[in-house]
């Protein structure tokens, strides 16, 4: 059950012997293992985050702390997550520069969702470590949960309350300063399109406004970082067009306010829309990493592009089987 302590000295508001309380056993969290097995003659500790080809700057910058040591928005070094004895995710590795918007493709039970907890501190890898705006995930874990928005497939609202409320709340619970907390609430809501329907109760909103409300959630505190989880499922094609414009305005907002967003969908025309690169995980491992621009060339579809990358990778599997 833990140790029990007494806090402070006696006195007539204690009963005379002090605050007693029991103190509970701290849980074991499991921490990365060596990398031997996989990697050898390398460790955990020893394996450099990724460096990805980009000609437009990406330099480590080595500061002391809890400031960021890289100019990257995003950077994931051999990501695993192991239930048992199977792998939901193994060795993702990718690197992703701020203000970059980024498809996150595969089809269902590919990992997609699991990296995306691991990234976005919901989930602790097996094995592994990331950096959110140059924070690591173990070292700054609070620095990089502060960093990163994050809009799961079901928005976490509270149908009960209303918009501003909600955001008020939000805003509390992601320690947004109190002086600034009303600038940022009136920001969310306008760049979300929510002024007119701030005072209104969650539950009678459209299916697209509670969207809305999920991203504006999100950006609230104006992380650099968003992570987005299929924002437009179940949406019409207006309502689509909508939070597309707004996902578009989060990455253009200027060098100070541009926010990096990795999009999970499984619309590839939204991605084709949207995206600049294309991230394809298959069987919890990369499959694909490379821009729009190249995988479209020739008129090829992103459609097309993904049903080769997928069967390609389940006729290796099946070798491997076999």
């Amino acid at each position: 059950m833990g140790e029990v302590c007494r806090l402070g000295n006696a006195s007539p508001e204690t009963g005379g012997e002090g605050l007693w309380v029991r103190l509970r056993k701290p849980r074991r969290i499991m921490s990365p293992r060596p990398w031997k097995d996989r990697h050898p003659g390398m460790s955990l500790e020893q394996k450099p985050l990724p460096r990805a080809a980009d000609p437009g700057g990406g330099a480590v910058v080595s500061e002391p702390g809890g400031t960021p040591a890289t100019s990257w928005a995003i950077e994931a070094a051999g990501l695993s997550k192991r239930y048992g004895d199977r792998w939901a995710v193994e060795d993702i590795t990718f690197s992703i520069r701020p203000g970059e918007v980024v498809g996150f493709l595969g089809p269902n039970g590919a990992g997609k969702t699991t990296t995306m907890r691991m990234l976005t501190g919901f989930l602790p890898p097996t094995e592994g470590s990331a950096r959110i705006a140059g924070h690591d995930i173990f070292d700054a874990s609070l620095a990089a949960r502060r960093s990163v928005g994050y809009l799961p497939e079901s928005p976490p609202l509270y149908p009960e309350m209303t918009v501003e409320s909600y955001l008020r709340f939000v805003a509390r619970i992601r320690d947004v300063p109190r002086t600034h907390r009303r600038e940022a609430i009136d920001e969310a809501l306008e760049r979300c399109a929510l002024v007119e329907v701030r005072a209104q109760v969650i539950s009678s909103l459209s299916r697209g406004f509670r969207q809305r409300v999920g991203i504006a959630q999100a950006i609230l505190a104006e992380p650099p970082v968003l992570v987005l989880d299929e924002p437009t499922v179940g949406l019409d094609p207006l309502q689509v067009r909508e939070i597309r414009t707004l996902i578009t305005g989060l990455a253009e907002g200027g060098a100070a306010r541009r926010q990096t967003v990795v999009l999970s969908t499984h619309v590839l025309r939204e991605v084709e829309a949207l995206c600049q690169r294309v991230i394809l995980i298959d069987r919890g491992r990369k499959a694909l990493d490379a821009p729009i621009e190249e995988l479209t060339a020739g008129g090829r579809s992103l459609e097309d592009v993904f049903a080769q990358v997928v069967s390609a990778d389940a006729s290796v599997a099946k070798g491997r089987v076999s």
